[in-house]
């Protein structure tokens, strides 16, 4: 079994429909369906619970509790659907997201797409936390949402995925892909061996700075850590990214408290 974990945002954005014929995913009676962290199901449906009753007392800010939706997507009428509507992975169902396009699931060998569903957690608003091939209905409700009635969702989640989460990644290396505004949604108890975060800078009028848009480049990045089984640091140190960033040792760093690898990719 490899020896890391790399931690997942859900998409936003969601692919619609799924198998209706697929195990109800609340039950676990069934040897066919997929969830890891079933552990989790009273938290979940206690969310969607709360999350039906807030729409029942009249949705003042959609955009607040659901996201920006596309057009033409009703967000109160896809979570009123939640209990019924058919399923698909997690995988499949982020696939319209930026970063699972960049990863490219289906150009992976098959060992290296085994390695994705097998060693990725994903952080959901709903869910709390899923691996890739869990199979999830599709819904509305980002991890930075607040629900009225109940709260922010990040707050919610915390006291309930940290001890899976330490759990699952004790003693490995952790590729933590989560935007940095995240931290606040598990307690870090520093099991893993150590922990890698990875920031894209360019140089622009000869300056260098922070990429704006680190979602896709990440994502491509996923796409080298599955193929090459990253559970160490020195295969990325002589990488080149697919969009011409490599690593910049001066702008890397190293925290020894937390374990913590910052790694810094340039193009210059």
């Amino acid at each position: 079994m490899p020896d890391f974990s790399i931690l997942l945002p859900a998409s936003g954005p969601k692919t619609e429909g799924g198998n209706p014929f697929a195990p109800d995913m609340f039950d676990y009676r069934s040897s066919n369906t997929f969830n890891y962290f079933h552990a989790l199901n009273a938290d979940r449906r206690s969310l969607i619970d709360a999350l039906h009753a807030a729409m029942d007392g009249g949705v003042k800010d959609p955009d607040a509790l659901f996201g920006r939706l596309p057009d033409g997507i009703d967000g109160e009428e896809v979570n009123r659907s939640i209990y019924k509507a058919p399923l698909m992975s997690a995988l499949d169902r982020y696939g319209p997201g930026v970063m699972y396009k960049a990863m490219d699931f289906p150009g992976l060998p098959t060992g290296a797409q085994r390695r994705l569903l097998e060693e990725g957690i994903i952080l959901s608003g709903l869910f709390g936390l899923l691996r890739p091939d869990d199979l999830i209905p599709r819904y509305m409700l980002g991890i930075d949402a607040n629900v009225p009635g109940m709260g922010p969702v990040m707050e919610y989640w915390k006291p309930r995925i940290t001890p899976a989460l330490n759990e699952t990644v004790s003693k490995r290396l952790l590729w933590n892909l989560l935007p940095e505004s995240f931290d606040d949604a598990w307690d870090n108890e520093m099991t893993y061996k150590a922990m890698v975060r990875v920031t894209f800078l360019r140089n622009m009028g000869g300056e260098m700075k922070v990429v704006e848009d680190q979602v896709p480049l990440r994502g491509r990045l996923v796409n080298f850590i599955v193929r090459e089984t990253l559970e160490e640091l020195e295969p990325l140190l002589s990488w080149r990214h697919p969009d011409g960033y490599t690593y910049d040792e001066e702008r890397s760093s190293y925290d020894k408290p937390t374990r913590t690898h910052h790694i810094a990719m340039v193009r210059h």
